[in-house]
């Protein structure tokens, strides 16, 4: 995710933090500092750091039953709403989908369950509610923020884990694409809702807002993409002109190019046209910074590019992307020669087309669409 930086890895999977997290911990610093000075401060980001343990711990549910059914997951971002894990791949089943959603909350439970035989008859509603007072019980605050993270993920709205159970209830009846769509609709609902009452009592549910609309709308879009992945041919859709460089090139010919054209990938072959590897906008600027003009390509473009035939489909490349986190998929043929190329913007471009044309034509039409200069 964009703006995240790394701070580990737990169990092959990143660890990453939004950097608007600094934002939350300065917030939690200033409010608790007007209640009771430094010590109230201190205590403040400890329990935010508490209760992101909590997050982690809940997508790390999430991992485990995704491991399960043979899905692994490259990284979790945490946010100030909470953690994002990005799975390798969309569970196939919808039973699959519940089983992999409802972990989380369930890690969430147990937590709150542990805090609660901690504390014993000490606990009450009070205790729970007040987890911005700094002068109520540690654990008693922590607990209410679990049965909360319970609660508040478990709506039926996406893009919270209600709504993956709820998409997972629906998909067993309706297809998957539909069911997305109604979960979606039912997220960009709750997000107005989120807008509207923030206007009147915290800002802060202003930003949900906007963070659960836009992942809502993400989700049908890549719900859209799969449903047509499967019957459209990557030749049918693949960027088929585009500027490549040879080999042998410098990154002083790389930038030329690059003012040259609109692209931000760039092929780099060999004399015969067999795919070598990939060399983006920013793996140009950032050698260009560090090791001058005339270094080789070779020397800074990316080799863990994967390549698929073109008589594979759609849904195949979008696995590929998915799994690796490239940029771009190269497009091979028979003798293994470099002829397309397929970027998320082409995947953009489709679905753009795709809804002007309302299904007029067939995408083998989309070839010229989906060309660079």
């Amino acid at each position: 995710m964009a703006w995240s930086f790394r701070i580990g890895t737990i169990a092959g999977t990143a660890l990453r933090v939004h950097v608007t997290f600094a934002l939350l911990l300065v917030w939690i610093w200033l409010m608790h500092y007007r209640i009771g000075g430094t010590p109230a401060a201190i205590e403040g980001i400890a329990f935010v750091i508490a209760v992101f343990v909590c997050v982690v711990l809940h997508e790390f549910g999430h991992i485990a039953a995704a491991r399960r059914f043979g899905i692994k997951t490259p990284d979790i971002t945490l946010l100030p709403i909470g953690g994002v894990a990005r799975l390798e791949r969309m569970p196939e089943k919808p039973g699959e989908e519940f089983v992999i959603a409802i972990a989380g909350p369930l890690v969430n439970v147990a937590i709150a369950g542990v805090l609660f035989i901690m504390l014993g008859s000490s606990v009450g509603m009070e205790q729970m509610e007040g987890v911005e007072d700094p002068q109520r019980s540690f654990l008693g605050r922590l607990a209410g923020v679990n049965v909360f993270l319970v609660l508040f993920n478990m709506i039926p709205a996406f893009p919270m884990d209600g709504g993956r159970v709820l998409r997972a209830a629906l998909a067993s009846w309706l297809s998957w694409s539909r069911a997305t769509q109604i979960a979606a609709m039912i997220g960009q609902g709750l997000a107005f809702v989120f807008g509207f009452v923030g206007l009147f009592y915290n800002p802060l549910l202003i930003f949900i807002a906007i963070f659960v609309y836009l992942a809502a709308t993400a989700e049908a879009q890549n719900a859209q993409i799969r449903e047509i992945s499967g019957s459209v041919m990557i030749a049918d859709v693949m960027v088929t002109e585009f500027a490549s460089l040879d080999r042998s090139a410098t990154i002083d010919d790389a930038i030329e190019t690059l003012l040259a054209t609109t692209q931000r990938e760039f092929p780099v072959v060999d004399a015969a046209g067999h795919f070598e590897g990939l060399l983006t906008r920013d793996d140009m600027i950032r050698t260009l910074k560090e090791k001058g003009p005339t270094t080789p390509v070779v020397s800074a473009m990316r080799r863990d590019i994967p390549t698929i035939h073109h008589r594979k489909r759609l849904e195949e490349s979008l696995r590929l992307m998915q799994e690796s986190g490239s940029p771009a998929v190269a497009v091979l043929d028979s003798a293994d020669r470099l002829i397309g190329l397929m970027t998320h913007e082409t995947i953009g471009e489709m679905m753009m087309v795709r809804a002007a044309a309302a299904g007029r034509f067939r995408f083998g039409h989309l070839r010229q669409t989906g060309s660079r200069g």
